[in-house]
């Protein structure tokens, strides 16, 4: 097996690891195996924080939501119900939007809400579903000798 020269690749993957190290501290800059070490890990704390950083985002959109209908003299809990229940489909974000720079749209959609909750719920009468227990047992086998008593 002929011999693998690779200077020009390994200097070029040392080249981009260390360009990419730029602005960390100490030797976890410009030592390769250090910074090596801290981009690896620098890599890992991005993804996870990406991950993070929505389920931050949706927790501060519940928050303003939940002190913007408080205000109108709903909880955010039956807000989120009569907007499902009214078919209305604006996500957290628009709404937390609404109510932080437009509180006067935001006012009527919680208007829309609270008629949409206070109007009287026909409930479906749907047929009942048959149990388990009214159904027929299947008939006992007869022995050997109940079979032949009977011919």
């Amino acid at each position: 097996m002929p011999r693998v020269k690779r200077s020009a690749s390994a200097n070029k993957k040392r080249k981009s690891t260390l360009k990419q190290t730029k602005g960390f501290m100490w030797g976890r800059k410009n030592k390769y195996k250090a910074a090596k070490d801290a981009l690896r890990h620098a890599l890992s704390y991005a993804y996870r924080d990406r991950k993070n950083k929505k389920r931050t985002n949706r927790g501060l959109w519940q928050i303003k939501i939940n002190a913007a209908t408080r205000q109108q003299g709903l909880t955010y809990s039956k807000f989120i119900a009569g907007l499902k229940a009214t078919q209305i489909e604006l996500d957290r974000k628009i709404l937390a939007d609404l109510a932080e720079n437009n509180p006067t749209v935001f006012a009527q959609i919680v208007e829309l809400v609270k008629a949409g909750n206070d109007a009287p719920k026909a409930k479906e009468k749907t047929a009942p579903k048959a149990s388990s227990k009214t159904t027929k047992k299947p008939a006992a086998k007869a022995t050997k000798k109940e079979a032949t008593s009977k011919k």
